[in-house]
């Protein structure tokens, strides 16, 4: 078999690449010039582990390369997957000019029978604008040339993509043809083979699919971390209270761990575009309105504290920051707490030193020389007036207390309560943490 995927961000570039490793002749596509030649100099765009050596492989293998031209790429193609951006409007909405953008081009150059598959997380109603986009261009073709459209979220971590890719818990496909369920079956039979399922739908359903997936993750999120102020007014310990929920089938122990809010490409975006959609139908999810507004505050908790414990003067102030990605194993700082974290201080007057294992380059283009970089987390407590934990990146759990005497005030703002907070005390540090004593 034989794919186009349109568009080399995170869900392209790793689905294209996953695609190959299971023998599928895949053509990766984007208009970036730059970043084509890059890839197939094996540069990658995004720092993802395992996924450079899987490009590599795959490339000298000839099941996986990567071209700028569309037309080129759909030559004898039995799907083409549509993976490109989209980025909230200044309403919150989903900004579906690139997703229909390409379907106008695969009109324009389709000249068989394919599956046009809609890979972007999309609002309810976009395959069927897909559809039209497709069709209209055919149409001024004058040829009678047919194809599907299928949507087909996808659900991948970053940091954990390659596995989540190749080894995917479900596969949601939402079509209306038997003809294209045929092809889809074909595609996706490697990457069942586990027994988990493809879960075949309607189109609107698999495209509210992904948003209400994202949206119930983001809820458990905001609601632990509203718990957790909670607990600090009460005196209760979130890590308890996560323990005694967590075990109880019902709720899970996933994603109920108090921290400074969600960040990333996809929640913040999904909410917000959902939210949005349920607007233009008149309808208000209050629910997801008030995950949203936790999160955003949620996200200067740490300032707060800070704030409370210098006496409302961070003027001049020095700050050693450990991580700035939204999570680790990622290089994206895409609406990362770390980003409100520090415009705050900054606004304040403090100066910061940061660190994190692979996302300063992302920081340096965000921030240029507004804050400093160091290439040791230690570097950055040197006459420290604090630090703050920001992502909990392994090489962070455990400290080396005597590099940490070059601190001017020992003061620690664990921002995802990874230390704790009794063996910090005793070595003389002020401890501050979320939702714990």
């Amino acid at each position: 078999m034989k794919i186009s995927i349109v568009g080399t961000g995170y869900v392209g570039l790793v689905s294209g690449t996953c695609f190959s490793e299971m023998g599928i002749i895949t053509s990766c596509v984007d208009i970036d010039e730059a970043k084509i030649e890059k890839l197939k100099k094996g540069i990658m765009p995004i720092w993802e582990p395992g996924l450079e050596e899987m490009v590599k492989r795959n490339v000298e293998k000839g099941r996986l390369s990567f071209t700028t031209s569309l037309k080129e790429s759909l030559v004898d193609a039995d799907a083409c997957f549509i993976a490109v951006g989209t980025p909230p409007d200044e309403d919150g909405s989903a900004d579906l000019q690139y997703v229909l953008g390409v379907a106008h081009e695969i009109g324009k150059h389709i000249n068989n029978y394919m599956v046009v598959v809609t890979k972007s997380t999309v609002p309810i109603g976009t395959s069927e604008k897909v559809r039209m986009a497709v069709k209209e261009e055919i149409q001024k073709r004058g040829v009678n040339i047919e194809f599907d459209v299928v949507s087909n979220p996808e659900f991948l971590k970053e940091g954990d993509a390659i596995e989540d890719c190749l080894h995917p818990d479900r596969i949601v496909v939402g079509t209306d043809s038997e003809r294209a369920k045929k092809i889809m079956d074909r595609l996706y039979k490697p990457f069942v083979l586990n027994g988990h399922p493809i879960i075949y739908m309607d189109i609107p359903s698999a495209e509210l699919t992904k948003y209400a997936a994202n949206a119930m993750l983001a809820t458990k999120i905001s609601f632990m971390n509203d718990i957790a102020n909670f607990c600090e007014l009460v005196g209760a310990d979130i890590n308890s209270v996560r323990k005694g929920i967590g075990s109880d089938h019902r709720i899970g122990p996933y994603f109920i761990y108090a921290g400074m809010g969600y960040g990333g490409s996809c929640f913040p975006k999904d909410v917000k575009a959902l939210i949005r959609t349920a607007e233009e139908y008149n309808y208000s999810l209050k629910i997801l309105k008030a995950v949203d507004d936790v999160n955003n505050t949620q996200k200067s908790t740490l300032y707060r504290k800070a704030l409370k414990h210098f006496n409302g003067d961070l003027k001049d102030k020095k700050f050693a920051i450990w991580g700035l990605s939204f999570k680790p194993n990622t290089d994206d700082m895409r609406e990362a707490p770390s980003l409100v974290l520090i415009k705050n201080l900054l606004d304040a007057g403090a100066k910061i030193y940061a660190y994190d294992p692979v996302a300063m380059h992302e920081a340096k283009r965000i921030f240029g020389n507004k804050i400093n970089y160091v290439e040791d987390p230690y570097f950055a407590l040197d006459d420290a007036d604090g630090m703050f934990l920001v992502t909990e990146w392994t090489e962070f759990r455990i400290l080396n207390y005597p590099k940490m005497e070059k601190m001017k005030n020992k003061v620690i703002f664990d921002g995802r309560n990874i230390y704790e907070p009794q063996e910090l005390r005793q070595r003389g540090f002020v401890y501050y943490s979320i939702g714990r004593k």
